[in-house]
């Protein structure tokens, strides 16, 4: 997404809305796949050697839910999407890198089709799956570790430790 700087009216900014090839976000790289193209609506003016761009980011992509492992589709949103990048005397300004940075942050690290609120995940999980294998090991502990245990533990007949 480049900016041709010989646009921007000095002192002022310009409003630049539309659509994008998503190919540049590289979302494959995050375990994304890119529905359509990036929709954007920045402002962008310079301002002490450098030019900034503030506005909103739109993608839709395909993601895999972790907990049943089926594709689902997901809109990322950057709501208030800001960049300043210092000039380098270049007639244009790339934002790729920058939008690119915002949209990946916002990818779930492990995504799942109900975290939006709109489905049920058809992977449910018995309630305590989690705490269970933790339950079992403190049962299995070796009695060897019952002395090191007592030393937390004060004696019952109000003598003082030893």
């Amino acid at each position: 997404m480049k900016v041709h700087l010989r646009q921007i009216p000095s002192g002022s900014t310009i409003h630049l809305e539309g659509e994008e090839d998503s190919a540049p976000l590289e979302l494959e790289q995050a375990g994304a796949e890119p529905v359509g193209p990036l929709e954007y609506s920045l402002d962008v003016g310079l301002s002490d050697g450098g030019v900034f761009a503030t506005g909103n980011l739109a993608q839709r992509v395909r993601m895999t839910c972790v907990a049943c492992l089926e594709p689902f589709e997901s809109d990322i949103i950057v709501d208030r999407f800001a960049t300043q990048i210092e000039l380098t005397g270049n007639e244009s300004v790339d934002l790729t890198p920058e939008v690119r940075e915002d949209i990946h942050l916002l990818l779930p690290a492990h995504p799942r089709c109900d975290q939006g609120g709109e489905k049920t995940c058809p992977a449910q999980f018995p309630a305590g799956a989690r705490t269970a294998p933790m339950q079992t090991e403190r049962a299995a502990r070796p009695a060897i570790w019952e002395a090191l245990d007592q030393l937390n533990t004060p004696p019952s007949d109000g003598s003082p430790k030893t």
